[in-house]
């Protein structure tokens, strides 16, 4: 990575670079060259924006009954500002109004997809277990995800269709475990039911943990340290680069009713729930217990 680059204090220093043209927005050879910079930024950003507040911020309550902070407004602004420059086309991030969000999610053939501050509540509290999250996606499947652990300063990315990496080694599929064995995250379990009883009263892993930050559960299952994940429903900006970075890192993914996590429907499926597992046979043993106990 470039001493310039790491060097930067502020996004006026990424301001220069030129963003693809038109054209070169259809090549998908353009992306991997995005990585690099899209890192820096992130790095950048994050020294800049996010840690100084963290543990100097309150939390308000959005009109959903979700957090946000100064540190999320903050981050997110400083993001889209940079982003279309790397490559041209819409921002689309968790702060901005719903309506400019489904229009750039109904509409845009490319789109940035951002988290600036996956687990809020766990930054506004003094715990340390927190993301940010950046995709590119094109028809609302991402190409390119990068999850940044401010607090470790553990990057993990991924290309479709080119391999996942942490902390610039590639993942490599990890030795699969029975699912009595398992140690499971889940998300939002309050939304889920009957299948909620189930998770307590007949769970059929060995542990369950809600971390509380979707875009770093995914990674941690990607890299092994989780073995599966069931999460009542995510918005893009949680799942766009996290999903992407379990599967290309050997991992499955499906929601509770159908295979094909990517599906879009005629709504663009805005929220989605989460069956996911780090290995294929552990997964098909997680989603048929999952199913059989809707």
């Amino acid at each position: 990575m470039s001493s310039h680059l790491d060097a930067a204090h502020s996004a006026g220093d990424f301001s220069t670079q030129t963003a693809p043209s038109p054209a070169a927005n259809d090549d998908p050879q353009q992306i991997p060259a995005l990585i690099e910079p899209l890192i820096a930024l992130m790095r950048e950003v994050s020294a800049r924006e996010l840690m100084p507040r963290f543990k100097h911020v309150s939390a308000e309550k959005k009109h959903d009954g979700s957090l946000v902070t100064e540190a999320d407004r903050a981050v997110e602004a400083a993001l889209a500002e940079v982003l279309p420059t790397l490559f041209d086309c819409p921002v689309l991030g968790e702060e901005m109004a719903e309506e400019a969000q489904k229009k750039i999610w109904r509409e845009a053939e490319w789109c940035w997809c951002v988290d600036p501050l996956d687990g809020t509540s766990n930054f506004a509290n003094g715990k340390r277990y927190f993301g940010m999250s950046v995709a590119l996606m094109h028809h609302r499947r991402s190409v390119l995800g990068v999850v940044l652990d401010p607090n470790t300063g553990e990057i993990f990315h991924a290309l479709r269709h080119g391999g996942a990496w942490h902390d610039g080694k590639r993942m490599k599929p990890t030795a699969t475990k029975h699912l009595a064995e398992a140690s499971v995250e889940v998300g939002r379990f309050k939304r889920l039911g009957r299948l909620r009883i189930a998770l307590f009263e007949n769970r059929p892993f060995r542990h369950l943990s809600m971390s509380g930050a979707s875009v770093l559960q995914w990674c941690h299952m990607a890299c092994g340290r989780v073995d599966a994940f069931l999460h009542a429903g995510e918005q893009p900006w949680d799942y766009a680069a996290g999903a992407l970075i379990l599967e290309e890192a050997g991992g499955r993914t499906a929601t509770l009713h159908h295979d094909d996590y990517w599906k879009c429907d005629g709504t663009g499926d805005w929220s989605k729930s989460v069956i996911a597992a780090r290995h294929p046979a552990l997964f098909d043993e997680w989603k048929r217990w999952v199913r059989n106990h809707l």
